[in-house]
Formats: structure tokens, C-alpha cells, sequence
């Protein structure tokens, strides 16, 4: 028998621990809902058209492909194909990609559908992608995302807001995390004083690296893309800096670094810091390698545990225009579902019991009881509490055993005393405390 598996990357979750996601997402669903912001969904595969050339040349190297449908062979570039030479070939074998976030995505569905909506147009997706990485802690080849957007204004108030909503569903998790903030102009300043402007995206893929491999990597890094020592030297001297106050006099010629500064002055005029439940610090030398960044740029990262960012995201002038639609600009985060599960699993920060989880479970002891007891449960789920049934009279040992199984916190034992007298067996399954009430004042002391 051949053995059973799954796709490396990804995971089967069981019924507690769907629950437990779904409290996530929920609580985050809640949250940006009250901001204002409204629901969209867009299709699993995208044209590669559509995302390659979205995410810099080393995202593109982590997009799934889907082989066109067919005999996908009879048209594969033969010259390609007989040289091995699997970049050449995809174009012709492949026309579509599973979607790498929710923003290239939502920016298409702008486009196609700018007849349809106001603007400004606050959004929020929360949905599945899937990037062909190297799957290890914190890290899957298949995600949810989940993304709050906004676009069609440049006030710098939504990112403020986005800040806002960072801070509000974290305390909400109760997760205690530092919310980065910068700007990518403050990088353009750094690549302009060191003189290197025409390598800025070299320059970005390599500070954002820094976490994994800290300055001395980040140096080797810069040298292997050819940049000159002396401007090595301005970065690694910038990227000590810990204010803006402080960064001003690196930008005296700098008018991108001098513009960063100033929209990060004004998002702090918006937000004040020092009311937020969690920390917000600005760090010179947060980066986010994704190539359609223009503006202000965010990173959560959980305290209190070893893993990668938790949330991300930033300002994008230009995303819209590659796909026709010009001078739209939008902002947006992105919550890292999955990270924040891992995170909250290992500090024990779910609840006991989520809302979906099962109230109460009814239990007969003969087939007349039974089908009164059925009778019981739907008044019961009338009344908005969840509860089942076990499916036959069996041994009580038996559906106890299952009562414990799905640690449901209270039992009702109906016989025939139960069904003549009205007065339901009721039990306290953490307790043990068990007494007799009529149906209404279970449904009563359960709610």
C-alpha cells in the first residue's frame, strides 16, 4: 500500500485547530470591518502575466506555475525544451500561477473593476496563497494572508489608521509585539547620500537581509552586487541611526530622504505612539524587499518568541499603473495567519473555549428518551447555544467517553425519570456537580 502523504509545505488542521484559526480570523475580521473596510475575494490562479515581475527577481523565482490544460507538450518551445532550459520554456506550458500574496491580485481587480467601485475603496481579503519556498519554522508553501488595503487617496491618515489596526487586533490576540514603521524614501536617501541611487534595489535586498545575517552579511552582500567600499561604509554608519531627528543631517542633499522623513513625521502627528498597547518604533533599517513599495513601509514582530515577522506591508504608488490605471495610489498590511497561530500555540494564548466550540452534549439512556432528548436539543440550538446529541442510547460509559473526547464542558442525562418529571439531569463536566433543572434553566445557566 502506497503510502499516504501531502504536499511539503502545507498541513491538514484538525477540528480545534480550525477553531482556533477561526478565532484569528475572526478577531481580525471584526476589527477591520469596524475600520470601515469591506470584503473582496479574488480566484486562486492568476495569469503569470499578472504576477511575474511584481515581486523582484527572487520572487519570481517563488511562484507555483499550473501547467496549461492538455497535451501541454504538443506546444513547448521544442528549442527550449531540447536545451533544458526551463525558463525559456514555462511561457510556453504554462499561462497561469497560483496567487504569491493579495496585493498584486487586489491591485488587477482595481483595475478591472474601477468602473464599479468608489474610491477611495477600503478592502480587506482574507484568503489563501502559496509560494514555492523552503518550508521551516514560521515558514509554508501555502498561507492565509490577510490583507486590509485601501486605495484611490495619498493621505498619509490611512497609515495611520493601518498602524491603528495593527495594534487593535494584537491586544485583541492578546500578543505583545513591536510594530516597525519606514519609509522606502528614507532608503532612497541612504542609496543617494552613499551615491549609489542607480543600485537602490540592490542596495534594499540586501539591508533587508540583515535580520538573518546581520551587518557583516549585509556588507558581503553589497560588495558581491559590485557597490564601491566608501559607500558601504555611509550605509553601515546610516543604518545605526535610531531617530529620525537624527537622520536628518545624512539627508541635508537628499530630497527622496528628506520627503520619507517628513511623510513619517506626519503619520506620527496622526498616531500618537504613545497610547498604543503594543510598541511602534521606527527602524532605518526595516527594508521589505517587494519591488512595488514606494512610501511608508510596516513589520510586526511577536515578542517573547523565536519567529520571523508576523505582519507586513506599506505605501504603493505605481502597483495599479502597471496594469493600465495611472496616478492611483494605495497602502496596505498583511497579517501573517499562520505565524501568528505558531505564535499563540507556544505562548498559550487561545481561549479555554472559542465561540464555536460544543456547549453541551445530550445523553439517553433508551430510545424514548433519546428521541425526547432530541426534542430538548432543538429548543437548545433555538436558543443560539451549540450542542449535539450522541447518535444512539448506547452504554453510558461509551458517550461519556465521548463527552470527554470533545471536552464539552457540560452534559444533560435523560432516562425515564428525566422525560416524566421535566427535570433534566444536568451535569458540570469540570465540576462534576450535577443537578436537576427543567430545559429553560439549562439554556438559562449556560448562556
Amino acid at each position: 500500500m502506497a503510502k499516504v502523504s501531502i504536499p511539503k509545505g502545507t498541513r491538514d488542521f484538525s477540528p480545534e485547530e480550525v477553531e482556533k484559526r477561526n478565532f484569528i480570523f475572526n478577531t481580525i475580521r471584526e476589527v477591520f470591518v469596524r475600520y470601515g473596510y469591506r470584503p473582496i475575494e479574488t480566484p486562486t490562479m492568476e495569469n503569470l502575466s499578472t504576477l511575474t515581475g511584481k515581486y523582484g527577481e527572487e520572487g519570481d523565482k517563488l511562484l507555483f506555475k499550473v501547467l496549461n490544460n492538455g497535451d501541454f507538450l504538443s506546444k513547448a518551445d521544442e528549442a527550449a525544451l531540447n536545451n533544458r532550459d526551463s525558463n525559456q520554456l514555462i511561457a510556453s506550458i504554462s499561462k497561469r500561477g497560483m496567487r504569491y500574496d493579495l496585493t498584486v491580485p487586489f491591485a488587477r481587480y482595481v483595475v478591472m473593476h474601477q468602473n464599479d467601485i468608489a474610491f477611495p475603496f477600503k478592502r480587506y481579503q482574507i484568503q489563501p496563497v502559496w509560494r514555492a519556498d523552503r518550508p521551516q519554522k514560521g515558514r509554508y508553501q501555502e498561507f492565509f494572508q490577510c490583507d486590509v488595503d485601501v486605495v484611490g487617496s495619498n493621505s498619509l491618515v490611512y497609515e495611520a489608521e493601518l498602524v491603528q489596526i495593527y495594534d487593535e487586533v494584537f491586544a485583541k490576540l492578546g500578543m505583545d509585539v513591536e510594530i516597525k514603521i519606514n519609509n522606502r524614501k528614507i532608503l532612497a536617501g541612504i542609496a543617494e547620500a552613499a551615491g549609489i541611487a542607480d543600485q537602490f534595489m540592490d542596495m534594499t535586498i540586501a539591508i533587508d537581509k540583515l535580520d538573518k545575517v546581520g551587518l557583516q552579511g549585509v556588507q558581503d552582500e553589497l560588495r558581491k552586487k559590485d557597490i564601491p567600499e566608501s559607500a558601504i561604509a555611509t550605509i553601515s554608519k546610516i543604518l545605526e541611526v535610531k531617530s529620525l531627528g537624527d537622520l536628518k543631517p545624512h539627508f541635508a542633499n537628499s530630497p527622496s530622504g528628506q520627503k520619507g522623513i517628513e511623510e513619517l513625521e506626519t503619520v506620527y502627528e496622526y498616531f500618537d505612539a504613545s497610547q498604543a498597547a503594543n510598541e511602534v518604533n521606527f527602524d532605518i533599517t526595516l527594508a521589505r524587499g517587494l519591488n512595488y513599495y514606494t512610501g511608508c513601509i510596516f513589520e510586526v514582530k511577536a515578542k517573547n518568541v523565536q519567529m520571523g515577522s508576523i505582519g507586513g506591508g506599506g505605501r504603493y504608488d505605481d502597483l495599479t499603473s502597471i496594469f493600465g490605471l495611472k496616478d492611483v495610489s494605495g497602502v496596505g498590511v498583511s497579517f501573517g495567519a499562520e505565524r501568528i497561530y505558531d505564535v499563540m500555540e507556544e505562548l498559550k494564548l487561545f481561549p479555554e473555549q472559542t465561540g464555536t466550540s460544543l456547549k453541551v452534549l445530550f445523553i439517553a439512556f433508551d430510545e424514548a428518551s433519546h428521541r425526547y432528548a432530541f426534542r430538548c436539543l432543538n429548543k437548545v440550538r433555538a436558543a443560539g447555544i451549540n450542542s449535539e446529541l450522541y447518535p444512539e442510547p448506547v452504554k453510558i460509559q461509551k458517550q461519556m467517553k465521548y463527552a470527554n473526547a470533545r471536552q464539552v464542558p457540560y452534559v444533560v442525562l435523560i432516562g425515564t425519570n428525566e422525560v416524566d418529571s421535566g427535570l433534566l439531569s444536568f451535569k458540570n463536566m469540570e465540576s462534576g456537580e450535577q443537578e436537576k433543572l427543567t430545559l429553560d434553566q439549562i439554556i438559562g445557566k449556560i448562556k
